[in-house]
Parts: C-alpha cells; sequence; structure tokens
C-alpha cells in the first residue's frame, strides 16, 4: 500500500515535497474512503490532485515516473554507448545556478512491514542510498542498509548475505537494483522492488492508446466479460455485447447494439466515441488495480471522460474488499465537493513568481464547515488556479 512519496529539487519542485496517503484521524466524515489495516493510522483509497496549466502538478507524476525508471535501469549500463539511468533521468530546478542533487523517497506497507526506501542522486552518481523496515504491530524500526557515496551498511536482517558483494555495486548503480537482480535468500529486496513497480504510473495517453487494447482486451473479454458489459451499461454507452475476432495479423474488435425495433447492430469499437474507447482501458486497468491491491497514478484522468464517468471511475475505487489506490491529476472540479471527498483527500499544486511548485493540501487550510470547495477553489483561495491578466486584443479587419 502507498503510504507517502517525497521528492526534492526535481523540474519544478525545489523544495522538499511530501504527497501523503495517511488520513487525518480527526475527519469522521467519508469512513469508507478510507483502508483500515487494523492499526491507529488509516489510509485513504482516493487523493485528487488539482492545479493549472504549468503550475507542476505533472511534475509530480514525472518524479513518481522517474523514480521507477531508475530502479529499473540503473543496472543496465553494461554498453557504454546507453546513458546512464540516473543521467537520463536527472532533471533538477533549471533556475539555479548550481545543480544540487535530487532526492526521491517512497513508505510503503508489504505484509506486517512498513518500508521507507529512497535515494539521493546527480548525473554522475548515487550521493546516498536508504532502505528502512518498521514492525507495524510492535513499531520497531531496523535498518536493512545505508550508503553514503561508498560507504554501504547493512543491517543485521541482511548483513551476513549481502556483505561480499558491496564492493561489487557501481558508484551509478542503486544497491536495490542490484540486489534483485540476485537470487538471495533474503525476499527484501525483490518485494521493495516489485511493491514500487507495480504502481501503475501513467499519463492519459495510455486510456487513449489502441495497442493497448490489443494486448489486453482479448483476456477480460474471456474470463471477465460479465463485469465489463455491466460497466459498459452503466456509463450508458448502448454496447450490448462485445467480442473479438482474430486472425495471425491482427485482431478486431466489435460491439453489438440495439435499435428501437430490437435489430441487432455490429461495428468496429473504433468506430466507438473516444470517450467510450478510453472508458474502456481505463476500466480494464482500474478493475486489475482493485482485484490486486495495487496502486495507480494518472495523469489528467478527467481528458475525454465525462464528470459522471469520473465519478464512477473514483467510485471503483471504494469497494470495501480492497487495498486498491488511485491517485489522479485533473482540471475537472466537479468531484471537488464535501460530498465525494474528504477534506485530506484533495491536493492542490501551485507556482510561486520564481518558479518553484508547492503541494498543498486542503487540510492545509482552514476551512469553515459550509465551505463550498469547488467555488472556493475557483476564487482563488486554495491557490492551483491560472492566473489571468488583462491584456487587449484588437479588433479584426
Amino acid at each position: 500500500m502507498f503510504v507517502q512519496f517525497t521528492l526534492k529539487n526535481f523540474l519544478s519542485f525545489k523544495e522538499e515535497t511530501t504527497l501523503d496517503m495517511t488520513a487525518i484521524n480527526a475527519y469522521k466524515e467519508h469512513p469508507n474512503n478510507l483502508i483500515d489495516i487494523g492499526t491507529k493510522e488509516k489510509f485513504l483509497r482516493v487523493a485528487a490532485i488539482y492545479g493549472a496549466n504549468a503550475s507542476g502538478k505533472s511534475n509530480l507524476y514525472l518524479a513518481i515516473r522517474y523514480f521507477q525508471k531508475i530502479i529499473k535501469e540503473s543496472l543496465n549500463n553494461a554498453d557504454d554507448t546507453k546513458d546512464q539511468a540516473i543521467s537520463k533521468y536527472y532533471i533538477p530546478f533549471e533556475f539555479d545556478k548550481k545543480k544540487e542533487n535530487t532526492e526521491f523517497e517512497i513508505i510503503q506497507i508489504i505484509g506486517d512491514y512498513e518500508y521507507k526506501y529512497g535515494y539521493e542522486y546527480n548525473q554522475e552518481r548515487i550521493v546516498s542510498e536508504w532502505l528502512y523496515r518498521k514492525n507495524i504491530a510492535t513499531n520497531r524500526n531496523t535498518i536493512i542498509f545505508e550508503r553514503d557515496n561508498d560507504s554501504l551498511k547493512f543491517g543485521p536482517a541482511v548483513k551476513k548475505e549481502c556483505d561480499m558483494y558491496k564492493e561489487q555495486i557501481p558508484s551509478e548503480t542503486l544497491v536495490l537494483t542490484f540486489f534483485n537482480k540476485l537470487k538471495l535468500q533474503t525476499e527484501i529486496f525483490n518485494g521493495v522492488f516489485s511493491k514500487i513497480m507495480s504502481i501503475l504510473v501513467a499519463d492519459t495517453d495510455l486510456f487513449e492508446n489502441i495497442n493497448v487494447l490489443k494486448k489486453v482486451l482479448p483476456d477480460v473479454i474471456d474470463n471477465d466479460k460479465e463485469n465489463l458489459l455491466k460497466f459498459l451499461n452503466a456509463i450508458d454507452t448502448g454496447i450490448k455485447d462485445i467480442y473479438y475476432e482474430q486472425s495471425e495479423k491482427d485482431v478486431r474488435f466489435l460491439t453489438t447494439h440495439y435499435d428501437g425495433a430490437g435489430n441487432i447492430y455490429n461495428i468496429n469499437l473504433l468506430s466507438e466515441s473516444e470517450g467510450t474507447i478510453k472508458s474502456i482501458i481505463v476500466y480494464i486497468y482500474a478493475r486489475v488495480t482493485i482485484l490486486t491491491n495495487k496502486s495507480m497514478f494518472i495523469d489528467e484522468l478527467n481528458v475525454k471522460l465525462h464528470p459522471l464517468l469520473l465519478k464512477f471511475i473514483v467510485d471503483l475505487f471504494y469497494d470495501q474488499m480492497s487495498k486498491a489506490q488511485l491517485i489522479y491529476t485533473t482540471h475537472d472540479t466537479t468531484l471537488l465537493d464535501k460530498k465525494f471527498f474528504r477534506r485530506d483527500q484533495i491536493w492542490f499544486v501551485q507556482k510561486d513568481e520564481i518558479g518553484h511548485s508547492k503541494l498543498l493540501a486542503l487540510s492545509d487550510f482552514k476551512v469553515r464547515s459550509d465551505s463550498s470547495f469547488e467555488k472556493d477553489y475557483l476564487a482563488g483561495v486554495y491557490g492551483g488556479i491560472p492566473l489571468i491578466k488583462d491584456f487587449e486584443m484588437g479588433a479584426g479587419e
């Protein structure tokens, strides 16, 4: 389960910034919006991030994506002609003459433990890296490893097995990546690596990519058509059936419609609206995420989705049998309402006059009990909206 993500000196986020999915216990509204794992703390199922164009909210998505990419690729530099991962994905705050290190850190719950993993890097090397584990039942913290430049110290849980390898880890390679590649008795490295990689981090283009349908939709039709059709009926697409025809070269999807007289019409899925196609892809990924208790971070989820359909997707994540989570950025203020969200579920990204992005939760503001979240947001109370300056436009001739 996704608990926190922290970044520093990445693109427009110069200062340390944290997205926290820990619920505020003082808020009693919408208890079904929370994940309860039997501890004092509960966690948010959904978080919505609002912000103006160029405010930096997409940079938050990119931070998590690049965080994953460096972990995945930092050992793949055997070919000297390839750029190192840390060089490719080092994009510090631009408006500084001195380029400082970038930092990422994630906190996740895996089984009975909370893991805190992070690293600091520049285009030349991994500067520091750390992994800590906390027993949720006893609240006891232990060190798995700590790295500071060329110094690497292992905790007792992995020291005996890992100490012999520490001189073999290149300066541009993460310890987590290195040990994930080895066959070890401990499952700590594989577990943390897999959990981080299991977060679906994507922009809206993924859900508009027809090639994605070809990869995933046949399996859904074969094994979960009933639920897919229920979804298509719930969002009023008019689709009564969906099936596919496969050849050696391609796969063709068809949808079934009825007219008022009961006549049947089968049409190519690609002839459906872009919103319908995107809805199907979003639903498939959302359902898999929910069934597997994973997390999704989607940039601009609302694009080409009707506001009521966006609400339908959000509501899927309130399945009380799942621990899945959805984090998304959006411009759509339809759901910016106390009827749908708790105050700790709503976040705003705003950029100051020198280009620094800041991430603030609605819970950071003093909000009256009778406040309209949407009205106050559009009035600029919480920031995160574009500053439209007066300008004159000449009349056409």
